[in-house]
């Protein structure tokens, strides 16, 4: 399993949003603390806008420490970029576990530190609420309304 963890991550690297979305399974199940849980073409459209995003942007993510097994695998990657919001810099640093069916990747599961991530891309207020369970729903909520305008307006044209 290893190969479809590193075809999914070079993808990435280069924002080949296509063939990383053929790693997934087509029943896939993504989560991580800025989307919550998203299945389906829910999670392939959000990666679809993040790498829409970042095109022509200063986007960098490196991996390593690739752990798996026919079941499940793990990865470290960590993402540089500015938060076009507030025009800062960010280095979030990214766990991410796999589950595998059919030789595909049927769950992803993003872990990083929300309070740290929210201080580098908001500043101060990030700092002040970051860590909090309410900042994390109120940004679950504006990033799951920004996919749905996504999909609203570039996808289904």
């Amino acid at each position: 399993m290893q190969n479809i963890i590193e075809k999914f991550y070079k993808a990435f690297a280069i924002l080949d949003v296509e063939t990383m979305l053929s790693c997934y399974h087509p029943d896939i199940v993504f989560s991580d603390p800025a989307f919550g849980k998203l299945s389906g073409d829910k999670a392939r459209n959000m990666w679809r806008m993040l790498c829409h995003s970042q095109k022509k942007e200063n986007f960098i993510i490196n991996w390593s420490a690739i752990n798996f097994d026919e079941r499940a695998g793990t990865v470290k990657w960590e993402a540089f970029y500015t938060f076009k919001n507030t025009g800062r810099k960010v280095h979030n640093i990214i766990s991410a576990k796999f589950k595998f069916k059919d030789g595909l990747i049927i769950e992803h599961i993003d872990n990083f530190n929300i309070g740290h991530w929210a201080k580098q891309a908001l500043g101060f207020k990030g700092y002040l609420f970051g860590g909090t369970y309410f900042f994390k729903k109120k940004l679950q909520a504006s990033t799951n309304r920004l996919l749905n305008k996504f999909e609203n307006s570039i996808l289904r044209k």
